[in-house]
């Protein structure tokens, strides 16, 4: 079991982009300062889609224009293709770069109108020249325990795509459960494999959805590999826009509480995460998923 970790706070992005009440940029930069004063040092702020596909991100310049600049965090942006990629690099604001990959076609159509082997392509230009430009670089493998429209995903599949992925040398590999169908058994298997695969040189990071109420025993299934960073989404908020009956990430407090729990270091405040939470559900105007958002943290005597 790991003794410390990373929580890469994923609410700025995933968490809002399948929201119907669309917050403001204003709005956006509090969650991301509520996000700094909890003590989250990676933050991934915005991605560099489409606007009229994901209106929830057509203001992803400005936001990044806004972002406090210090030297104790490291933003991050997503990206699907080149375009989105020069957009970001041009804020001039972000230290890390986050290129998705998926794992079947049919998802690759639906979320960003390629297919696996035209992603991957794309992908390594996009490491490639992410990493010439000094930024740290992600490849991100979607859909990786299971596609909404294709069912199974092989994990050979998944780990024959990480290895063309590390041609590009991302200084790290994340495996997505987009669709939060993947329970801690394939966890292990896929990390552990991963890892195999990969070597040590690179890192791993672990994205769980809690769709099916399997998110957070995934993400203690993780903390058994060698995966170093865990996303989640303060109030667990959030959800992919072209997956069917996708709903939120896992939330940054059930993780804390539970890291707290189990003595694991992480950096992160409960109770900053808590003030986050209730805040964002007023900015929202409606309750937000998270377990510990609603039962508080461990009972004082």
């Amino acid at each position: 079991m790991r003794s410390a970790v990373t929580v890469l706070e994923v609410s700025p992005r995933d968490g809002l982009q399948n929201e119907p009440e669309l917050l403001s940029t204003g709005d956006k930069l509090k969650l991301i300062d509520h996000a700094l004063d909890a003590g989250c040092t990676r933050i991934e702020v915005t991605s560099f889609v489409h606007p009229t596909r994901v209106p929830q991100m057509a203001d992803a310049e400005a936001v990044c224009a806004n972002l406090p600049q210090r030297g104790d965090v490291a933003y991050s942006g997503l990206v699907l293709n080149r375009r989105g990629f020069e957009r970001a690099r041009a804020t001039g604001r972000l230290q890390e770069i986050c290129m998705v990959v998926p794992a079947s076609d049919t998802f690759g159509a639906r979320n960003q109108g390629q297919s696996v082997d035209e992603s991957v392509a794309v992908g390594l230009e996009v490491l490639t020249d992410a990493r010439r430009a000094g930024l740290k670089t992600t490849a991100t493998i979607a859909v990786a325990f299971g596609c909404p429209f294709e069912g199974e995903v092989e994990l050979k599949r998944v780990v024959a795509i990480a290895l063309r992925l590390a041609e590009a040398a991302p200084d790290e590999v994340a495996l997505a459960d987009t669709i939060g169908v993947g329970v801690p058994s394939q966890v292990l298997e896929a990390f552990t494999a991963l890892r195999d695969a990969l070597g040590g040189g690179v890192a791993l990071r672990a994205h769980f959805h809690n769709t099916r109420n399997t998110g957070i025993a995934n993400a203690f299934a993780a903390l058994s590999t060698d995966v170093a960073t865990l996303d989640a989404s303060i109030g667990g908020i959030g959800g992919c826009p072209f997956a069917p009956n996708a709903t939120g990430n896992i939330a940054t407090e059930d993780l804390v509480y539970m890291l707290d729990r189990m003595r694991v270091t992480h950096g992160v405040d409960l109770e900053r995460v808590l003030t986050a939470s209730h805040w964002l559900s007023g900015a929202l105007g409606k309750p937000v998923p998270s377990m510990v958002a609603r039962a508080g943290g461990f009972p004082r005597a």
